[in-house]
């Protein structure tokens, strides 16, 4: 779990979030909400599936919200764009 994939034209790629969790524990569904919202985001940015600082960045975000009780990938996604003063790509 923490673990899900984005396909694009029949390629699919693994895009955790779990290695940014460093131990933490969260409810299974809190941790696929996450790994939506990050692979949102990331997708938004244009990140690639690596572990680079601009993707620990926004998956510390994600953690740090989901930590306050946010949950719903959707609101996790814009609002991780919005604290970093980005915008939500709409493509």
């Amino acid at each position: 779990m923490g673990a899900f994939f984005a396909c694009h034209l029949g390629d699919c790629e693994t895009v955790p979030i779990t290695p940014f969790l460093q131990g933490q524990a969260f409810q299974p569904e809190v941790t696929r909400a996450m790994g939506i919202a990050f692979d949102s985001a990331c997708r938004s940015l244009r990140l690639s599936a690596t572990a680079d600082l601009a993707t620990e960045v926004v998956a510390r975000k994600i953690i740090e919200l989901a930590q306050k009780g946010l949950i719903d990938p959707e609101q996790l996604c814009r609002d991780v764009l919005k604290a970093l003063n980005l915008p939500h790509d709409a493509a």
